[in-house]
């Protein structure tokens, strides 16, 4: 397996009962531990709110984008054809012991390069990982290229955190920025012998909305989940 992939490693690991080393983030003198069963391993519930409201905005083909351990992929598998994507190596093995049939090393931000043109009626990517875009350009040109692979009347859900909601300054790595809307995030995980620094970029739903003109995307729905993260639903115009 590739280096310098210190959370799929983990949860590669905890899913086979051998780790034995927390999975931490840094920020200066600032660390969390990663609760890997309650973030990686719950069960997607479809009887929820939240989970009734995202299964709505959802139809097959999904592409399930940055799928981590294929919580949500197990699920809509059975609903209608799924593919997962993931660009940790660790996770790619750890969805196929799992009983992904689909999952594919993809990397998210690579969907024209691997994907034909509206192959998905919709996509779901859950887990804040679009702010790894790291800007507004590079935000526009992940929309642009999942219009590509999404069919004329395709939706999508996106996940991430609001920097106009008070208690987001409160995640670790949070950088504030003076325009409205947008903050970063950057950080340091560790596990064993791996290291990664990450970047993120925080976007508003007004924000995402601005990043999604031209590209063939309208928000066109919000549900807050907590007082940090937001699902933006969205449909081709």
């Amino acid at each position: 397996m590739s280096r310098d992939d210190p959370l799929g490693h983990a949860i590669r690991d905890h899913y086979h009962g051998e780790q034995d080393e927390p999975l931490i983030d840094h920020d200066g003198t600032e660390t969390r531990e990663q609760p890997i069963e309650q973030f990686y391993f719950g069960e997607f519930d479809p009887e929820s709110d939240a989970g009734a409201w995202e299964e709505s905005w959802l139809d097959g083909p999904l592409l399930d984008i940055g799928a981590g351990a294929g919580r949500d992929t197990l699920y809509f598998q059975e609903q209608f054809e799924t593919v997962a994507i993931e660009i940790s190596e660790y996770l790619v093995e750890t969805m196929r012991d799992r009983g992904v049939r689909d999952v594919r090393h993809v990397d998210m931000f690579e969907l024209r390069e691997n994907f034909a043109r509206d192959r998905f009626q919709s996509a779901y990517a859950f887990g804040t990982q679009v702010g790894l875009t790291k800007s507004m350009p590079g935000l526009r040109k992940f929309l642009g290229d999942l219009a590509f692979v999404t069919t004329s009347d395709g939706t999508a859900l996106i996940h991430g955190y609001d920097p106009e909601q008070d208690a987001t300054t409160e995640i670790i790595g949070y950088r504030d920025d003076p325009t409205p809307g947008l903050a970063y995030r950057v950080y340091h995980t560790e596990y064993k012998n791996d290291r990664e620094t990450l970047l993120f970029r925080l976007f508003s739903p007004d924000r995402l909305q601005e990043a999604a003109v031209g590209t063939g995307w309208e928000v066109v729905e919000v549900r807050y989940g907590s007082e940090r993260t937001y699902t933006a639903a969205l449909e081709k115009l």
